[in-house]
């Protein structure tokens, strides 16, 4: 690319997501859109994250001269619901109720775009989720750590939502809210070198 030292903008405020950059060697500028969610209203849970992952990058990227801006979004789908962040205590305990021992599928969307070649690339990762079997007990104490209502899917598998997820099927960085495989294709579709972000971050 010949582009020392590319800047790596970070389009959301989520912790989890800058951990996941951060321990995989990125630097990232935290920059949160802001951006309205309510105003997308699509039925279909890819274009619903690749949608709002690309609206975020793009009201970030509005305001910067240049450097990759990286949006993303994500879903959680459990018999055929699609479901975001839990409004309250309330909803989180019902919606475990109705997923404990179910399957769901984990919709992540990334829209990364590229200010110094003038290039949108826009994707989406699949991971399916097997939830555990718990009781009523054990839901009301997770969802009063808070934990879940901060997370789309209501639960955290890097964290205390971890014990309550029997399995993973696919990418489990894409739960945690960014597909580390993803993210480097998306990079060498570019044609960035990784190591360019590592250096930037060893200087």
């Amino acid at each position: 690319m010949g582009i020392s030292n590319p800047k790596l903008i970070l389009a959301s405020a989520s912790p989890a997501r800058l951990s996941l950059l951060q321990n995989a060697g990125f630097a990232p500028i935290v920059c949160p859109s802001d951006f309205d969610e309510s105003q997308i209203q699509l039925s279909h849970p890819e274009e619903l994250v690749q949608t709002l992952a690309l609206r975020k990058a793009e009201t970030v990227a509005a305001l910067q001269a240049d450097g990759l801006v990286l949006g993303c979004d994500s879903v959680l789908v459990v018999g055929g619901e699609i479901h975001g962040k839990p409004a309250d205590e309330a909803e989180a305990i019902a919606r475990w109720q109705r997923m404990r021992g179910q399957i769901g599928d984990l919709y992540t969307g990334h829209a990364l775009i590229d200010k110094y070649q003038q290039r949108t690339l826009v994707r989406c990762q699949v991971t399916r989720v097997h939830f555990a079997e718990i009781s009523d007990r054990q839901i009301a104490e997770y969802i009063a750590t808070g934990e879940p209502l901060a997370c789309a899917g209501c639960f955290a598998i890097d964290g205390r939502g971890g014990l309550f997820i029997e399995k993973l099927v696919g990418c489990h960085s894409n739960v945690i809210g960014l597909s580390l495989p993803l993210w480097r294709q998306m990079l060498n579709e570019l044609d960035y070198a990784i190591a360019d972000f590592w250096q930037s971050v060893d200087q």
